[in-house]
């Protein structure tokens, strides 16, 4: 990692790597590092993309890939680069140095075993239905051929590989699973000379010159910026999301008080990037494209992503929770994953309350999903295959919750389900019960992962379910799920 480095330099920034990776882990604690959700939303009015959101919408459940030079050291993406008091260092750490031993990650970056098929496999095993992936993060590596820049995949000890233009294939792996493709795009970019300007210091997470002394430059980076994302648009096939992540890159209209207390620093000119310009091109080449442009309400926002985080309550527009499988977004050695259990329980929680989860996973610097991520994904994939019925092409109900038991209806037949959540540390228990969403009088309630109906009763508007003595005996299922009609009103 640190070649031509004497002892003492080499230390110093062992010391540096060491305590960024400590203050970043921190990080998901922090509001500042975490985008926040905005309380506002307008539904899309262009039928092609209003189309494509409903389609989105029966699909629940997805993958968010983050990978790029900060899988090199194996850090928590590249959010280290950012100077602000909430990004502590060890005090007597440069952050000259430490951005130019970033930036130099680029020539250490050689993913030999890179394995599109592997992710895009493990992802259809854990019975997710579309991707993210990270085509460039803050830092302004792009993991694809563009022509805009350098600072790329493509050109480094990877170029000369057959897969080097790496977005190309993973959307190509996962397009051949049968999944709804989405680019994820950083609007900031702190590699871009038009963003950051070498000539100034790096305050904060914004770009670094006043856009109303220097109107030149800023036009400079809105058309790099709509340069890469046509690429992406016109060069790597069908795509159905553009996931735009940096939502501080804002026309300065849209910097509500709701906006200014979530915290970030605001400057006193608009970063405004021309989203009707972006948008036209995008949809022209992808026809009814959704377009995510996160935090920033308006026509751009096609659906809102709270992070890290389900929502207290049910919403009545679309919303997806990305949130990460283990403590970080990319792939930090011996992160600590959540249970298949723990997972399963938020995609039921999400769904019920009417959003998708879409679930982070980092690969390795070699290019491989961890043996423990495929693991996971594979034992969630298993719950999903005998109860997933309960989870696809459903929309949300108005009973949504009685104690641990989550409803939700089909979007295409009269049936409702109950998702009723166990405690993976204990035994199934003898009943279910709940108050809300009684069965039509007579009608049966199959118990989904055997497809045989069960017994129950209802007294004062309770339902008690008998779980069948063989389904009392499996160890360690997360949840159960049963399907009914509900009694009319």
């Amino acid at each position: 990692m640190f070649i031509n480095s004497s002892p003492k330099r080499l230390i110093s920034r062992a010391l540096i790597l060491l305590f960024i990776v400590l203050s970043t882990f921190t990080m998901h604690a922090q509001d500042q590092g975490v985008h926040p959700q905005s309380t506002k939303y307008e539904w899309p009015t262009d039928p092609a993309v209003k189309e494509k959101l409903e389609h989105w919408r029966d699909q629940k459940f997805g993958m968010i890939i983050h990978w790029g030079l900060y899988a090199v050291p194996g850090m928590i993406e590249s959010w280290a680069l950012c100077s602000e008091d909430w990004v502590t260092r060890d005090t007597n750490s440069d952050y000259g140095e430490f951005k130019k031993w970033y930036w130099g990650l680029k020539k250490d970056f050689n993913p030999t075993q890179f394995n599109p098929d592997q992710w895009a496999q493990a992802a259809k095993d854990a019975g997710m239905r579309y991707l993210v992936f990270t085509t460039k993060h803050h830092d302004g590596f792009c993991m694809f051929d563009t022509k805009q820049t350098d600072f790329k995949i493509t050109n480094g000890p990877f170029a000369n590989n057959p897969k080097a233009n790496v977005a190309k294939y993973v959307f190509d792996a996962f397009r051949q699973k049968g999944l709804m493709i989405g680019a994820y795009f950083s609007k900031p970019d702190w590699h871009c000379p038009y963003y950051w300007w070498p000539m100034y210091a790096t305050p904060d997470r914004n770009n670094n010159y006043d856009i109303r002394k220097h109107p030149s430059r800023w036009v400079q980076f809105k058309q790099y910026t709509y340069n890469q994302i046509s690429e992406l648009m016109h060069d790597y096939g069908a795509m159905d999301i553009l996931w735009l992540d940096g939502g501080w890159v804002r026309p300065l209209e849209t910097v509500t008080e709701e906006v200014k207390g979530w915290g970030a620093a605001i400057p006193a000119w608009s970063q405004d990037i021309d989203m009707p310009a972006i948008a036209t091109m995008a949809r022209q080449a992808q026809p009814g494209l959704l377009i995510v442009d996160r935090t920033v309400h308006g026509p751009y926002e096609n659906y809102q992503t709270p992070e890290q985080r389900v929502p207290d309550k049910q919403l009545d527009h679309p919303w997806e929770s990305c949130i990460t499988l283990g403590n970080a977004w990319g792939y930090v050695p011996n992160d600590q994953l959540k249970t298949s259990a723990k997972v399963i329980h938020q995609l039921i929680e999400v769904v019920a309350k009417g959003g998708s989860l879409l679930l982070g996973v980092g690969p390795t610097p070699q290019g491989t999903l961890p043996e423990p991520v495929v693991q996971r994904l594979t034992e969630i994939g298993s719950w999903l295959k005998v109860n997933g019925e309960a989870i696809y092409n459903t929309r949300p109900i108005q009973g949504y919750q009685s104690g641990n038991v989550y409803f939700v209806q089909s979007n295409h037949s009269k049936s409702v389900y109950a998702l009723a959540l166990l405690d993976e540390n204990s035994p199934v228990p003898a009943t279910i019960e709940w108050n809300v969403n009684v069965p039509a009088p007579g009608s049966k309630i199959k118990l989904l992962s055997t497809g045989a109906p069960v017994k129950y009763t209802v007294k004062n508007e309770k339902v008690i379910i008998t779980v069948p003595p063989a389904v009392q005996k499996i160890k360690g299922s997360p949840a159960l799920a049963f399907e009914f009609i509900v009694a009319a009103d």
